[in-house]
């Protein structure tokens, strides 16, 4: 199930870096991941679903590239943003 609209302003409003901003690298990698959460939980329910499994990954290396992409820019921001996010425990 996609996120609602309701859930989405409300990661962007978090992860925003300015007024207007739905865009950047850490909105990005903020939907992302709450996607990968919900199409995980259904993964982890429906074993057999091949289709989305493959979905999945392709978000995961999205994902992996975006932070690689902020990492190599603003290691601070990298850093407030894996903690934020409760990635690399």
């Amino acid at each position: 199930m996609p996120l609602t609209t309701d859930q989405k302003s409300e990661v962007i409003e978090k992860f925003k870096r300015a007024d207007g901003d739905t865009g950047s690298p850490e909105v990005q990698v903020a939907l992302l991941s709450e996607r990968i959460n919900h199409v995980g939980d259904h993964c982890k329910a429906n074993p057999k679903d091949v289709h989305s499994r493959g979905g999945l990954l392709k978000m995961v290396g999205t994902r992996r590239n975006l932070l690689k992409f902020i990492k190599s820019k603003d290691f601070d921001r990298y850093r407030s943003l894996i903690e934020t996010l409760g990635l690399r425990r």
